[in-house]
C-alpha cells in the first residue's frame, strides 16, 4: 500500500491541521455570518476573500489547568508580600464550571472578538452548503475559455508569411551601418572620375598611376559590397503570435423581480440566493459579465443592486413591463449578435389577468429570439408545495409561461419553497441543454 507525505510548507506558527480544525469547531458561527452577510452584502462581493468576525468562545485549542474550585495548593508565588506558608485563604467563587475571566460584569479581563480571513473557496463552501451543493459543480462550473492568437513580438524564425518587413529592413539597415557597406553613389562616383581621366588623348604617368588606384579601390568597394548583403537571413523577423485564452463572448444577465406588494421578506431573500448562484455561475464563464437589475410592480424600471433587493416600494403587478423594459435596454446596449444575453425571472406567480397572455406573445414574438437562455422561478409558499407538486397546477403566469416552455427548448421554469430547493432548481434549470434550431 503506498504511502503518501504532505510535504507543503505551513503558514508560519500554524499548520493547514489546524486551520480545518479550527474551521470545523467554528462551523456553525461562520456560516450564520456568511448567510447573514450574503443577505445584507452585495453578490459580488461573496466570490472572493472574506474577513469574518468570530467570538472567542469555543475557539481556543483544549488545555488543562487547575480547577480553581477544588483541589489543595500549598506554594507561594514570588513577589508575595501579605501571606507566608500555612495561611489559609478562601477560594474564589464563580460556581460550577467557572473559568478566569468571567464572573461579576464589570470585574475581571475580557477578550475581544477576532477576525477570521476566510478564502474565495472556503466562502463558497460554506455558502453552498446549506444548499447541498454536491462536490461535482466546481467541475460543471469552470470557466470555459477559447483560445485566440494574438501578437506577442518578433521571432527570428517562422513563417514566410509573418514576416514583418518595416522590423527586417531596420535590422538590415543598422546592419549595413555598422558593417560600412559602400553605398552605390561611390561606386558611381569613382566610375565617373575613371571614365573622364580616360577620355585624355595623352594621359600623363600620373594620370595613369591615379586610374589605377581608382581601378583597385572600385574593385575592393565592389567585392566588400558583395560581401555585406543588402538583406541577411540574420536581419529576418517574423512576426510573433501566442495562443492566449479569451473569452468566447460577452454575456449579460438580466435579473427580473416582482416587488409588489405580494412578495415579502421571504420571497425576495429567496430570490437574491437565486440570484447569488447564477452570478456566480456566469462570472466563471466569461471574462466579462454585465448584471442588469429590473424590478417591477404595475411598471418597471432599471435600478442598482441596492434598489433592486432593498427597496420598499409596492404595488400591483404587471409582468409584461419587466419584458418591455428588458427588450428597449437590449437594443439601446446589448446587441443580440455580439452579446450572449440570459435573463432569470423571479415572481411569486401573481399577474394581472389580461398581462399573462400579452406575456406569452411578447416572449414567443420578440425576446426568445434574441435570449441564449430564460429562467423563470416562482416562489411558493412552503405550505403550498404538496399542492403544486405537479407542474399542470398553478398560478396564472404558470399555465402562460408553460406554453412558452413547450415552444421553446431555451425557456425553462421551476418553483423554490424552501432555501435547500435553491441549488437542485438551479442546477436543473442551467444544464446543458440539446441544440435546436433556431425558430425563424
Amino acid at each position: 500500500m503506498p504511502n503518501f507525505i504532505d510535504r507543503r510548507l505551513n503558514p508560519k506558527d500554524k499548520s493547514l491541521g489546524n486551520r480545518q480544525r479550527f474551521l470545523s469547531r467554528a462551523r456553525e458561527e461562520l456560516k450564520r455570518v456568511i448567510n447573514d452577510r450574503i443577505r445584507t452584502g452585495k453578490i459580488a462581493d461573496m466570490d472572493g476573500e472574506q474577513s469574518v468576525p468570530v467570538p472567542v468562545k469555543g475557539t481556543s485549542e483544549p488545555s488543562f489547568r487547575h480547577a480553581e474550585d477544588s483541589g489543595r495548593r500549598e506554594h507561594v508565588l514570588p513577589g508575595n508580600k501579605a501571606f507566608i506558608p500555612g495561611d489559609r485563604l478562601a477560594k474564589r467563587g464563580g460556581g460550577e464550571g467557572g473559568s478566569p475571566g468571567t464572573g461579576s460584569p464589570g470585574m475581571g479581563d475580557a477578550e475581544d472578538d477576532f477576525r477570521f480571513v476566510l478564502s474565495r473557496e472556503e466562502v463558497l463552501d460554506l455558502f453552498f452548503e446549506d444548499l447541498e451543493l454536491p462536490d461535482m459543480v466546481k467541475l460543471d462550473l469552470k470557466e470555459v475559455v477559447a483560445f485566440k492568437p494574438r501578437r506577442a513580438g518578433f521571432a527570428t524564425s517562422g513563417s514566410p508569411t509573418n514576416i514583418n518587413v518595416g522590423r527586417t529592413m531596420r535590422n538590415s539597415y543598422g546592419r549595413r551601418l555598422a558593417l560600412r557597406r559602400p553605398k552605390q553613389e561611390e561606386l558611381d562616383e569613382i566610375e565617373a572620375e575613371i571614365a573622364k581621366l580616360a577620355t585624355k588623348a595623352k594621359p600623363t604617368p600620373e594620370t595613369l598611376q591615379h586610374i589605377a588606384t581608382l581601378r583597385t579601390e572600385l574593385e575592393r568597394l565592389q567585392r566588400r559590397r558583395r560581401l555585406v548583403a543588402y538583406v541577411d537571413p540574420v536581419d529576418i523577423r517574423f512576426n510573433r503570435f501566442d495562443r492566449q485564452p479569451v473569452p468566447n463572448a460577452n454575456a449579460v444577465m438580466f435579473c427580473l423581480m416582482d416587488v409588489s406588494s405580494s412578495m415579502g421578506e421571504r420571497e425576495k431573500d429567496l430570490a437574491k440566493r437565486f440570484f447569488v448562484l447564477l452570478h456566480l455561475f456566469l462570472k466563471r464563464r466569461y471574462e466579462r459579465i454585465d448584471t442588469v437589475f429590473i424590478r417591477h410592480t404595475h411598471e418597471a424600471q432599471e435600478v442598482d443592486e441596492e434598489t433592486f433587493f432593498y427597496s420598499t416600494q409596492s404595488g400591483g403587478t404587471v409582468v409584461s413591463t419587466a419584458l418591455e423594459q428588458m427588450r428597449r435596454i437590449i437594443d439601446e446596449r446589448y446587441p443580440s449578435g455580439r452579446w450572449n444575453i440570459y435573463a432569470a425571472q423571479a415572481s411569486d406567480g401573481d399577474n394581472a389577468a389580461a398581462d399573462s397572455e400579452y406575456c406569452v406573445d411578447f416572449l414567443n414574438d420578440e425576446l426568445m429570439r434574441l435570449c441564449q437562455y430564460f429562467a423563470y422561478v416562482e416562489i411558493i409558499d412552503e405550505r403550498e408545495s404538496d399542492i403544486f407538486r405537479s407542474p399542470d397546477h398553478g398560478t396564472a403566469l404558470w399555465h402562460a409561461y408553460r406554453e412558452v416552455s413547450q415552444n421553446w427548448p431555451n425557456f425553462q421554469m421551476a418553483r423554490i419553497a424552501k432555501p435547500g430547493d435553491i441549488y437542485p432548481v438551479f442546477k436543473r434549470l442551467f444544464a446543458k441543454q440539446p441544440v435546436s434550431p433556431t425558430k425563424s
